[in-house]
């Protein structure tokens, strides 16, 4: 969903002030859209139209995402990780591999020292579907967030899963081990050129 933003301010409708980061309000414009010079707030809203004309919520744009032909909320999963032993905190977000259709998940965790990484694959296999287990995970010692204290999911997917670009720790999950295994710079080459089964 995205709504119009008028220039003229003075005629009271479709103004937009904007955020005290000016790096997140120009996040939220769009410009050029329909006709050279239009400027759109963008919501953030996933929205349906049904036959009659009439929309609906569906969803926050990012909080779900596609994998094996399922869709994935990642407020679910979030929450049922969060309540796995030495886990404090969690984001769960889609990240893109090359050559492969949808957004494999990936969990970024606050563990604490009770976390034990060897029992959290049979964890999620007592919790959730396979399809909604994260494939990836980052562990770290805090969740950066956003002003009004939301996580940085859109950052994090962004950052993906690459150990060149990431200073936390990263494990992949190896199905046929079951277990999650560290995550280094040619085990990264070797998924993202295909090479690593999914």
């Amino acid at each position: 969903a995205i709504g119009r933003i008028f220039s003229d301010a003075s005629s009271g409708r479709g103004s937009f002030e904007g955020y005290t980061d000016n790096g997140a309000s120009s996040k939220k414009i769009l410009r050029d859209v329909f006709e050279r010079g239009d400027i759109w707030y963008r919501t953030g809203d996933l929205m349906r139209r049904d036959q009659k004309g009439f929309f609906f919520f569906v969803d926050r744009v990012g909080d779900t995402f596609r994998w094996r032909g399922e869709n994935v909320s990642t407020a679910e999963v979030a929450e049922m990780i969060s309540a796995c032993r030495g886990v404090t905190g969690a984001v769960v977000y889609g990240v893109s591999i090359p050559g492969t259709e949808g957004r494999a998940g990936m969990a970024a965790v606050v563990a604490g020292a009770d976390f034990d990484i060897r029992s959290f694959p049979e964890y999620l296999e007592a919790t959730l579907p396979e399809y909604a287990r994260p494939l990836f995970l980052r562990t770290s010692n805090a969740i950066a967030t956003t002003g009004t204290f939301k996580p940085q999911k859109y950052d994090l997917a962004a950052e993906g899963f690459d150990p060149a670009a990431i200073a936390d720790d990263l494990y992949f999950y190896d199905r046929a081990r079951n277990t999650f295994v560290k995550l280094d710079h040619a085990f990264h080459a070797r998924i993202v050129n295909g090479q690593v089964r999914l």
